[in-house]
């Protein structure tokens, strides 16, 4: 028996059809074709083509697995395709970033730009130094604003001014706004209008008057220049240096600190633009200690003061807020032609002496040259001596002493009980040719009204060798030709103008006298000042030690070795003129003789 096969053939198939394959079998085959290549259509152009809202997520994970075939490419951290640098400006096709990043790459470049533009910081006095922008404006860059300090900052104590000094009674040098009474003219050695017996402490209240004469002054303080405190710091201090506790003493200068501090004008620098006058050496307001037998007030040494510019008769060689002025000396024109027929009578006189010395000698100080100098003029055949020490009432009168200093070609300018002396204005007013035996005499103090070429107007003579007996005072000033005697001489009458101050009741015209060389520097150095904070170029490296060697230099900020080191060594006790308790007390305390008139 034959089994059945399970499935059957095609053979059968074709046997049982005839030969043809069935007509629903042909039809199957072609739907499954046509369905075949709808499925391929459908997968190209709906699944493998790009999706404009495709998520990030796909573009991150094609860009991971090309990541082993593509070496010229890197992978920033949320795994973007970025080109590297080095590859810039290849022509290749650009890899797909997601919308996202591409928005954050167009941002950041503007975000860059923005830091970039930030506007520069902005000063209140800003404005200040635009003024001196203005050319039609002839205070541009020039305008002082002054404080309208209460009455006992100032008035007050001229109202009292018989308590002024122990020795001096004041009040009649405070007549003529400080010039003092006229001087008479008996001898004709004075011109016949604009002498004084003007006191030599009187800066303050002389300075005082000549401000509010001033051109450019103005009641906006956004637009000055400088800001003037009218206090009268030399007349306080003197009211209370003898038999006054430390607190009194330092009672008016914390007073004025307290009341500046509250004040608006005071918060645009902090007080660096502003200045005042106390016309006495820097040593009577740097108390060191507070102990009571110590010297003068704190005035110079309060924090706040620090940043306030002081100009006294005398400065510190070592400090940096305190800038020397001229002592006031007899003069004071009120009109140009007065100082121009001063001039050319001083150019036209008769000297008959070498040299002269005024003063007395200080028998209790080793390091004073007089006792040597006094003894070499006395020998000399060539010098006038005036002695003071003798009760010699020439001494102390005005005509005395300029009458001799107009007959001599040399004056001796040896320091006095500190470095300075009124006597060296007296005899350059006299056109007489000073001479120093130390740099802290002039030429570290007065650099703004004297030239810092010095030999251009007086001789230096170092002390030592005068001390020691080395030196001859009288054959050094010989040995000078006389051309050069004759052009230093007429470089000290050019002078004269600049070391005296004008009637401040009137104005000179086209002369620069003291008053206005002083204010003119004030302005320059509160404007550099303003410009260096602007530029952030202020010098972090300043040693204020050396405060006497900036004052030197021309326009430069670095300081080395200097030729008067020796001079201005760092001070200790017993050094003349040093910046501690006991030598800067003895030498203000001494200074007080001469308004008791018993030295000079």
């Amino acid at each position: 028996m034959r089994r059945r096969s399970v499935l059957p053939s095609h053979h059968d198939d074709a046997e049982k059809g005839g030969g043809k394959p069935p007509q629903s079998r042909l039809c199957f085959l072609a739907t499954l074709c046509v369905m075949f290549w709808v499925l391929i259509f459908y997968f190209h152009f709906s699944v493998l083509a790009p999706d404009p809202d495709a998520r990030p997520v796909a573009v991150a994970t094609q860009a991971r697995i090309a990541h082993d075939h593509l070496p010229d490419r890197v992978f920033n951290h949320d795994g973007l395709l970025r080109t590297p640098p080095a590859a810039v400006g290849k022509e290749e096709a650009p890899a797909a970033v997601a919308p996202a990043a591409v928005a954050e790459e167009e941002e950041a470049p503007a975000a860059v730009a923005e830091k970039e533009e930030v506007p520069p910081k902005e000063y209140p006095f800003q404005r200040a130094l635009k003024t001196a922008e203005n050319a039609s404006d002839p205070c541009g860059g020039r305008y002082i604003y002054v404080h309208e300090l209460p009455p006992r900052f100032n008035e007050d104590m001229l109202r009292e001014c018989h308590s002024i000094s122990v020795w001096t009674n004041m009040c009649k040098f405070m007549s003529n706004d400080g010039l003092g009474p006229p001087l008479s003219n008996e001898d004709g050695v004075f011109s016949n209008t604009g002498w004084y017996a003007t006191n030599q402490f009187a800066v303050d209240v002389i300075f005082g008057n000549r401000m509010k004469q001033y051109e450019c002054l103005t009641k906006d303080s956004s637009i000055a220049a400088a800001v003037f405190v009218p206090f009268y710091a030399g007349f306080d201090v003197s009211r209370y240096l003898w038999g006054y506790n430390i607190s009194m003493r330092d009672a008016a200068p914390h007073d004025l600190v307290d009341w500046l501090r509250k004040r608006p004008e005071w918060n645009v620098m902090g007080g660096r633009d502003h200045f005042l006058v106390g016309g006495r050496i820097a040593w009577d307001f740097r108390r060191l200690t507070d102990e009571e037998s110590d010297w003068g007030n704190k005035l110079l040494f309060m924090p706040a003061a620090k940043n306030m510019s002081m100009l006294v008769v005398e400065s510190s060689p070592w400090n940096a807020n305190d800038f020397a002025v001229p002592y006031p000396t007899y003069f004071h024109p009120a009109k140009d032609e007065d100082v121009f027929l001063w001039q050319d009578r001083m150019r036209s006189l008769d000297r008959p002496w070498l040299f002269s010395f005024a003063g007395a000698p200080r028998p209790g100080d080793p390091m004073s040259i007089r006792g040597q100098l006094i003894d070499q003029c006395r020998t000399s055949s060539f010098c006038k001596l005036l002695e003071c020490d003798l009760g010699e009432s020439k001494c102390h009168s005005p005509s005395a002493i300029m009458k001799m200093f107009q007959s001599s070609l040399f004056c001796l300018q040896p320091q006095g009980d500190s470095y300075t002396r009124r006597s060296a204005f007296d005899s350059m007013l006299a056109g007489c040719i000073p001479v120093f035996f130390h740099p802290g005499s002039a030429y570290v103090q007065y650099t703004w009204h004297l030239p810092k070429n010095y030999t251009s107007y007086s001789v230096f003579i170092p002390e030592g060798g005068v001390r020691d007996g080395n030196v001859s005072v009288e054959e050094i000033l010989r040995g000078i030709h006389p051309d050069i005697v004759k052009q230093m001489r007429e470089e000290v009458i050019n002078l004269i103008p600049k070391v005296i101050y004008a009637d401040p009741r009137s104005k000179l015209e086209t002369l620069k006298d003291a008053f206005d060389v002083s204010v003119s520097a004030i302005i320059n150095k509160v404007t550099q000042l303003r410009r260096d904070i602007i530029s952030d170029s202020e010098d972090k490296d300043f040693i204020e030690e050396n405060s006497w060697k900036y004052e030197l230099l021309e326009g430069q900020r670095t300081i080395g070795p200097h030729e008067w080191d020796p001079f201005f060594s760092k001070p200790k006790p017993k050094d003349k003129g040093a910046d501690s308790g006991n030598s800067s007390a003895e030498a203000a305390k001494n200074s007080w003789k001469i308004e008791r008139g018993d030295q000079n």
